[in-house]
């Protein structure tokens, strides 16, 4: 489908924070799935039109602001069949005595309807990636493949689960690590140090060494976590997977609230990127990550959700909004997270390297149009601010995943929402 958006305000995330020229009133081009142009000139708009002809699909983009796609860095999209079912408790107690067995009942089908369910919250919010962390992969990969968004599935296990983890790893990595699924990607997520031991982290190394995989895993969440690695291996959980060997590849860390300097520089030298999960490590008390000490490091911080049942939603515009609150209170610095910054962790820094997270040309058309002409909007007197302290995902109008419509004037596309609640 080939796309031309008129009359918009393009913020591209591509700027420096000290560049003062963020945005400006433009037009976007999409032909193949990509972004074929960007920029103010009518000209350019007007050559893509003539060459498009009758297969050009025209978007009027007064009002409204075109920004990169969001990145929810951590999920467990899943649970949103837990939502509201554990609430008001600590972590432990929180996994233990509810959780992990609500989610011993659950089959392959289920984790399909409760993916298809928080997929639909996150398109209609304007999330185009997510990254997630559950059992029946296979089936969470399914359902992104149905909905049309994009999706990072990581099979996972805790502990004894190896055994079951390993054949359902190389079954996806066998279908999806190859290529050929333009929309799912793999990778690995052993569930946490304090829950997986070090021998099954090492084989799920070899199978990543194997496909070429990333890995996702939980550290540092709680301090209980950090006093039951300290007894069990005298180092912090940093430092063990350091030591097993998990950094020798990409790794995804959810979470990292209780890391001290030298955690930060062992992840700042391998290259880890850390999931900031705000609003549940608020709503289970876990503590508050040191993102701005992380960031200065030069490590990359990303945002997350985490899982609809600790959260317990998937908006990332609240957790966008969070994030940079929440660490101003941390730090006692109102600067210390500024709104830019804030939107490029939850773009840029969410893709890191690569073809999203950005409008330019060349690159994957996963965009969305912010409504800009509400009460909580206005005035505009500064529009960066306005997305990440006033945004709601419900001022999301369109939404586009690889140069495909999937939300367009606030309604999902792929779905039937009333069949899924």
């Amino acid at each position: 489908m080939n796309i031309l958006i008129t009359g918009c305000t393009v913020l591209p995330m591509t700027a420096s924070e000290a560049d003062a020229h963020k945005y400006f009133t433009g037009n976007i081009g999409i032909a193949d799935g990509r972004i074929a142009f960007v920029g103010a000139d009518p000209q350019q708009a007007a050559a893509f039109r003539a060459r498009c002809g009758a297969s050009l699909r025209e978007i009027d983009g007064r009002g409204k602001v075109a920004m990169p796609g969001l990145i929810n860095l951590h999920n467990h999209v899943s649970m949103s069949l837990m939502r509201s079912y554990a609430d008001d408790m600590p972590l432990m107690p929180w996994l233990t005595e509810k959780i992990w067995p609500f989610e011993a009942k659950l089959d392959g089908e289920d984790i399909f309807l409760g993916a298809r369910l928080g997929i639909a919250e996150m398109l209609l919010g304007g999330t185009t990636t997510f990254v997630d962390m559950y059992w029946h992969s296979d089936r969470v990969a399914d359902a992104v493949t149905e909905t049309g968004i994009r999706g990072v599935v990581c099979p996972t296990f805790v502990g004894a689960s190896y055994d079951a983890f390993e054949p359902e790893a190389l079954r996806m990595a066998e279908k999806y690590a190859s290529g050929g699924h333009d929309r799912v990607q793999i990778m690995l997520a052993p569930h946490a140090p304090y829950t997986c031991p070090p021998e099954t982290l090492k084989k799920t190394l070899k199978i990543a060494e194997k496909y070429g995989l990333g890995i996702q895993i939980h550290i540092s969440e709680t301090l209980d976590e950090q006093q039951t690695i300290r007894e069990q291996y005298g180092k912090t959980p940093v430092e063990h997977l350091r030591d097993v060997g998990l950094f020798e590849r990409p790794v995804l860390a959810a979470h990292c609230v209780y890391v001290n300097d030298s955690d930060i520089e062992i992840m700042a030298r391998h290259g880890v990127s850390v999931a900031h999960n705000p609003q549940s490590n608020m709503k289970l008390a876990s503590g508050i990550a040191p993102v701005v000490q992380m960031l200065a490091a030069g490590v990359n911080v990303g945002i997350g959700t985490d899982g609809p049942s600790s959260n317990n939603d998937l908006d990332m515009w609240e957790e966008m909004r969070t994030a940079s609150l929440l660490q101003k209170v941390a730090t006692a610095d109102p600067c210390s997270l500024s709104a830019y910054r804030t939107l490029r962790m939850a773009t840029v820094h969410g893709a890191k390297e690569g073809e999203l997270g950005v409008i330019v040309p060349g690159a994957l058309a996963d965009l969305l149009l912010v409504d800009m002409e509400r009460p909580h909007l206005s005035p505009r007197n500064d529009l960066i601010a306005n997305l990440a302290y006033c945004g709601k995902a419900s001022d999301v109008d369109t939404v586009l995943v690889g140069g495909e419509i999937v939300v367009e004037g606030g309604r999902l596309l792929t779905a039937d929402v009333r069949a899924l609640c």
